[in-house]
């Protein structure tokens, strides 16, 4: 019975990434086979703990490993392994397609990068690296069969576009997959794949520390002369020590490097290695990294949170959410832990009381290197706020025992400088006499805020202001009242009070001489505001928009927006600046009773201008656009 082979078509974004990657760019091709391994090592992984979990999965563990096998003559390089295998399902799934969001990005990114060192991170930071198998290879051709299933799967494909799949008896449990190597470079030794000192270096280099024997048959040689014989054995290539047990000073850069790669399945180079051991009621090892490159699903829904959990060097699962709050989920690294059950489950690990005191201490320890990246080695916490600063913020709502360490550890951009963020231990020392209050205003843009009517009185007063325009920044600054004993103050809220008492006798006669007009606006915009009064902020401007103490800014109410919530119409406070022109005009026209449509349609054009200076939306922009069109024509 003939078998029956299915041609499919690769999906679209996986040719066009396919193509760039055989005919780029990226020149570290020794790579590909770390990514081999490492998803081996995974299978082997996920193997063991499966057998332990189901007793009737009827599978072999008792020699779990991972076989290099080379064919010179047929310039084949086989990686295989007999770890969980795959189903035909997920083989589609995961190998015939990107099953991944962001692939167009990547895409676009690849075409853009420079160098090949550039195009490398690129490879890695998406997740994608079984792909580089076609850069050794004319044709890749993987063999799986998922354990406690009878049926394999063989999945081949030359990367031009589409692949083959069918179904085949009699294949082991596991999956091999089989490369037919390109053809031989007669001036570039340094990459033959078909040469066991080669394949030697690399396992070396990238997969030494691989928890799973990696074997591979050698030429041994006996005798001497006429009696000299030469046989096949198989010999473990890797030393298999976990780099977790190992001192700091006895594990090099390169080492660290490599082992960082492997369990995040990234490609750059760790930014910090942080070892940890703790001893006494709560045994375990951990050894952490802080990535130099955020992952381009930091913030997407699918994104994987958490680290490596083993039990006494066994593994257990894979991004562990338990072990660190989400506002780390960009550290990255394992834990290991000698006091938990094999058999410990998601569920368990929520409630259990070791768990908890492993992410506290983890937490505290991550927040304490960051600390002293930022006060011994400036670049790398630049470096690392630039990538993780807006996840790390987000502690703020969620981590109330850790607000003030996180506040200590962030920078935000600032009117002091237009290139450096300042800390805010920094802002503090800048205070001028007598203030007890960090001003800050959001927005959506730093160009949006600084031409805000909000910040005039400030600039004129040399008082500093942070720019906050992350979308977190929005939340956490309504639950966080203070840092360092001085209090947070939206510059776009509530009532300016800068301590200029020379003026207070002014604005109380000018209080006086514009009242009839501030209620009359009021009445003639009381479908939008619910005040208006004269304004202490403005020094250019003719009015702006206020918030209460408490409401909800127009930045955050388009971000409830966007996410489906309803959000209830609020009305707010318009400020109007009785020493602009337009204003005394306008106080002027109402005093001598001139024509009372003339003037609602002033008002009205007044609101909406100050309502888009502050980033608002209007609610009927069409009739705004008519009205300015109307009076612009008369004016003429």
């Amino acid at each position: 019975m003939t078998a029956h082979v299915e041609e499919l078509q690769f999906q679209a974004e996986t040719r066009q990434l396919l193509d760039l990657m055989i005919h780029s760019v990226y020149s570290n091709k020794d790579s590909f086979l770390r990514e081999l391994v490492s998803n081996s090592s995974d299978a082997l992984d996920k193997l063991r703990i499966e057998a332990f979990r189901d007793k009737d999965l009827g599978v072999d563990t008792s020699d779990l490993h991972i076989d290099l096998e080379i064919d010179k003559d047929a310039r084949t390089l086989t990686v295989r392994d007999n770890g969980i295998g795959m189903s035909r399902d997920e083989v589609v799934d995961l190998i015939g397609t990107l099953a991944k969001s962001g692939t167009a990005e990547v895409r676009a990114k690849l075409k853009e990068a420079k160098d090949a060192a550039a195009s490398e991170e690129l490879i890695g930071q998406f997740g994608i690296g079984f792909y580089s198998t076609f850069m050794v290879a004319d044709t890749v051709t993987l063999v799986t069969r998922k354990a406690g299933e009878t049926t394999a799967t063989k999945w081949e494909s030359s990367g031009a576009g589409t692949y083959t799949i069918e179904e085949v008896e009699g294949a082991p449990q596991g999956t091999s997959v089989t490369l037919a190597l390109k053809p031989a470079d007669e001036e570039d030794h340094l990459h033959d794949y078909t040469s066991e000192w080669k394949i030697r270096e690399l396992v070396k280099r990238y997969s030494d520390f691989i928890a799973w024997p990696i074997r591979m048959q050698v030429e041994k040689t006996t005798g001497e002369g006429d009696e000299k014989t030469t046989t096949l054995e198989d010999e473990t290539i890797n030393s298999m020590k976990a780099l977790w047990t190992r001192s700091k000073d006895d594990v090099s850069d390169e080492e660290y490097t490599e082992f960082y790669r492997h369990v995040s399945h990234a490609w750059d180079e760790p930014l910090e290695v942080i070892p940890m051991k703790a001893e006494g009621t709560f045994e375990y090892q951990a050894l952490l990294f802080v990535p130099t490159r955020a992952p381009f699903d930091l913030f997407m829904r699918e994104s994987k949170i958490g680290i490596q959990l083993y039990v006494k060097r066994v593994f257990i699962m894979d991004d562990c959410e338990e072990l660190v709050p989400e506002y780390l989920r960009f550290v990255k690294g394992v834990v290991d832990a000698a006091d938990l059950s094999l058999n410990v489950s998601r569920e368990i690990l929520q409630q259990d009381r070791q768990i908890r005191a492993i992410r506290r201490r983890l937490t505290k320890k991550v927040l304490s290197t960051i600390s002293d990246l930022q006060a011994n080695e400036p670049e790398k916490y630049a470096t690392l706020w630039s990538e993780f600063g807006r996840a790390l913020k987000e502690g703020l709502l969620s981590d109330p025992d850790n607000v003030q360490t996180i506040l200590g550890l962030s920078s935000f951009a600032s009117t002091h400088s237009d290139e450096k963020p300042t800390t805010l231990a920094d802002y503090v020392s800048r205070m001028k006499d007598g203030q007890d209050t960090i001003y800050y205003m959001t927005g959506e843009t730093r160009q949006q805020v600084e031409n805000s009517p909000h910040m005039e009185a400030f600039a004129a007063k040399g008082l500093e202001v942070l720019i906050l325009t992350d979308p977190v920044d929005e939340m956490w600054t309504g639950s966080v009242p203070e840092f360092d004993g001085k209090a947070f103050r939206s510059i776009a809220k509530g009532a300016v009070d800068l301590g200029d008492d020379e003026k207070s006798e002014e604005q109380d006669a000018k209080k006086e001489q514009f009242a009839d007009l501030t209620s009359w606006m009021a009445e003639a915009l009381s479908d939008d505001v619910k005040e208006v009064r004269l304004s202490t902020r403005l020094t250019t401007s003719p009015a702006c928009i206020v918030g209460d103490d408490f409401s909800l800014s127009p930045t955050l109410e388009k971000m409830y927006r966007a996410s489906g919530q309803a959000v209830p119409k609020t009305k707010r406070i318009l400020e109007i600046n009785p020493d602009h022109a337009l204003i005394t005009a306008l106080e002027k026209a109402h005093a001598e009773k001139k024509d009372t449509e003339q003037l609602t349609e002033t008002a009205r054009l007044l609101y909406g201008t100050a309502l888009l200076a502050e980033g608002g939306e209007l609610e009927d922009p069409a009739s705004f656009a008519k009205l300015l069109a109307d009076r612009l024509t008369r004016t003429l």
